[in-house]
Order: C-alpha cells, then structure tokens, then sequence
C-alpha cells in the first residue's frame, strides 16, 4: 500500500471533478487501522486523521504524534468529557443535548452540526426539518465551523450534498457568522461532493484500501 500514491490519484479525481485539491481538505479516515497507518497518513503530508469512536482516538493519540484529529463517529453524551479539549474538530453534533454537555465541558471546542439530509434512519444525524435550530444553537455556545454530512447509501448523492450547501448558506445569512467547512464526500462518493461544493472530504478506503 501506497498512502502516497493512493493521495496523488485521489487529489488528481478531485481537480477532475472541479475542484482545487488545495483548497479541500482531506481527512484520513483511521479508524480500525493501527498507529503505523496514521503515521504513514502523516508521512504522505495528510495532517487530518479521522476517528469513530473516542477511545480508539485517544489510545492512537499517545502513539502517534504530529496530526489533528477530527472526531466523525457518533458522540454519546457520557464520552463528552473524554472528548472535549482533545479533538481539533467534533464533526458530528446531531443534538441538543449534546451541544449543552459540551458547552459545559469547553465552549471553545471547535465543531460541525451533523445533518441527516439522506434522510435514512439507520444514519446518525439531525433531522433537517430541526436542523436550523440546532445549528443556531451551536453557533451560540461552541465555535460552529459548518456542517457535515454522509451521502445517500445508494442512488444519485448530488441532491443530498447541495441540500446541506443550501442549508449552511442559510445559515451564515441567517446569524452573519462564516461558516467555511461543508464535510460531506466519502470513498464511494466524493466527487460528486466535490461538484455540490465540498470543502472537506472523509477518505478511508481510497488512501489505505479494505480495513482489516
């Protein structure tokens, strides 16, 4: 495995997709792969590593050294101190309930509100008839970054991804703050992410192939 090779491909897909590869941040999904993984991640010049779950994110933080970690997995309400503090960015704030428990443990963490404009159940995620309350909120008692969101698990994800666009330019409109990150695009779908407007990608299995 290539990590370096994987990345040059996936940035050449993005600029044919539309995009200015240095303009869109990629996160380097980890989860289930070991520290080497993260390190070859970070010699191949990604900074951005990617984790589902808390404890697993912070074993491999005292192993490896060097990167920002993002928390994309679901965050359960009595993980939030773990969490809090030790994420560059929490990327999956779907409640709020949630965004009050973290407020309370660090109003200056840096997060993006989870919409689920699939609108598939199995699939965490706000729902996006409550989404601009949530997001309000967010902006009122944490560092709001933007929003994030997965794709459809099959057919066309273009009308899902410029939903969540069209609810973030809502939202700068709406409170007057900028909101620049849009995390939306995966392995299996992010260049039609990068044509709706993405500006950071969550890449797994592109950059390191099948987790073990």
């Amino acid at each position: 495995m290539s990590v370096a090779k994987n990345l040059a491909s996936v940035r050449d897909r993005i600029t044919r997709a539309g995009g200015d590869p240095d303009e869109i941040t990629i996160v380097a999904v980890t989860k289930g792969f070991g520290p080497e993984v993260c390190k070859q991640a970070l010699e191949a010049g990604l900074r951005e590593l990617g984790e589902n779950r808390v404890q697993e994110a912070l074993e491999k933080m005292g192993q490896v050294q060097g990167g920002e970690w993002h928390l994309i997995g679901h965050l359960q309400t009595n993980k939030v101190r773990l969490a809090a503090r030790r994420f560059a960015l929490i990327q999956s704030i779907d409640s709020q309930h949630l965004v009050q428990a973290l407020a309370r443990a660090d109003p200056a963490q840096r997060v993006l509100v989870e919409v689920n404009v699939a609108r598939e159940p199995q699939k965490s995620g706000v729902d996006p008839d409550k989404a601009a309350a949530l997001i309000d909120e967010a902006a009122k008692a944490l560092q709001l970054r933007g929003l994030m969101a997965m794709g459809p698990t099959s057919g066309d994800p273009k009308p899902a991804f410029m939903a969540l666009k069209t609810m973030r330019d809502a939202a700068q409109e709406r409170l007057g703050i900028s909101l620049p990150i849009l995390s939306m695009g995966m392995s299996s779908d992010f260049e039609d992410a990068v044509r709706a407007g993405s500006t950071m990608l969550r890449l797994g299995s592109v950059l390191f192939g099948p987790r073990p």
